[in-house]
């Protein structure tokens, strides 16, 4: 077995990394930490893991693992990386403290870094996108999950060239109140967030940079928050030189990601679910993804759906972690989601 610990296991994305390494046929529970819990059991914060026999730790605590999963707020884990790094043979980190690819970006996008040395070793963790460098790397960095989420939706576009640098993109995402974390403050709270749509990054949103680093892309890009718990839901309006033929997105969608165990295709047909959309992936590290072609407009509409704590979060972190350390890809990750199920 590999040994693994979780830095921050009483937030969501701690409490998320914890269920899925339970129940992980590869991975044993070392240890977790936690400031304000230390010492109470893993269950009295998360509910859901109240069978799990596992005590939070101060972080002054931790021990050495072969694998340390990282799930502090941006700006901890650059702190201590080092330390982190003497702990663990491989570290992965759910913060925004790895994701970019140069200094220069944290300036521009962040309040810049303190640990600059570390992130040429970094591998982002998404592996639809970095699958061939994640294998062997010590030092992955979860993507965001609005990136996430617009990667995905994104990429066979630009993977066929329909989609160029040139091309006129604007995103907008629909995002659940989990992406604020335990602690996101009154915005985030029950009578806050109910029944809104709420405009909360109209312009300059942090994952811009992923996007663009990444995809090679200049979006124009507006977060929403809405009523549901879990989900980040990217509709991404695409307005190509050349307008393609249906078949061809068909076959851009495809080739992209026939093969990828986490990632359907859903493209208008028939049903309810016609669309991609959050509830139909809640729980799981699934994403769909999907499109419109809009001939009187010269435009195509390209959806994607995720929940932001699996496949935006979490998932992605054990799934990056399976290709690093060379285990089956699926490991760990095999929930399908439910249905019918409530608000996801």
């Amino acid at each position: 077995m590999t040994s693994a610990s979780v830095v921050g296991g009483s937030g969501f994305t701690g409490g998320e990394v914890l269920r899925l390494l339970a129940g992980h046929p590869e991975f044993e529970i070392a240890q977790t930490t936690s400031r304000e819990y230390a010492n109470k059991t893993v269950g009295s914060v998360h509910p859901n893991l109240r069978g799990l026999d596992l005590r939070f730790v101060a972080p002054d605590g931790l021990e050495s693992v072969d694998v340390l999963f990282v799930c502090t707020p941006h700006g901890v884990t650059m702190e201590h990386i080092e330390a982190y790094r003497d702990l663990a043979g491989t570290v992965v980190d759910l913060s925004a403290d790895f994701r970019l690819p140069d200094a220069a970006l944290y300036d521009t996008w962040y309040d810049g870094h303190v640990a600059p040395e570390h992130l040429a070793d970094a591998e982002y963790a998404l592996p639809e996108l970095n699958r061939e460098n994640l294998e062997g790397a010590d030092l992955i960095a979860s993507g965001g999950c609005n990136a996430t989420s617009t990667i995905l939706g994104l990429k066979p576009l630009v993977d066929a060239d329909i989609l160029t640098p040139d091309d006129r993109v604007v995103v907008d995402v629909k995002v659940g109140s989990s992406e604020g974390g335990a602690g996101g403050g009154a915005a985030s709270s029950h009578p806050e967030r109910s029944g809104v749509v709420r405009p909360y990054a109209p312009t300059s949103h942090r994952h811009e940079a992923e996007i663009e680093a990444y995809l090679g892309l200049q979006v124009s890009f507006t977060v929403h928050a809405v009523d549901m718990v879990r989900g980040s839901a990217a509709t991404c309006h695409v307005y190509p030189e050349t307008m393609p033929e249906t078949k061809d997105l068909w076959g851009a969608y495809r080739e992209t990601y026939d093969g990828e165990p986490f990632v359907r295709l859903v493209a208008g047909g028939g049903g309810v679910y016609r669309y991609p959309e959050p509830k139909a992936v809640a729980g799981s590290n699934y994403a769909e993804v999907g499109f419109e072609r809009d001939e009187r407009n010269d435009r195509i509409v390209a959806f994607s759906a995720i929940d932001n704590m699996m496949k935006g979060s979490a998932g992605q972190a054990i799934h990056a972690a399976n290709v690093a350390l060379g285990f089956e890809e699926r490991a760990g990750l095999d929930f399908s989601g439910l249905h019918p199920v409530g608000s996801p």
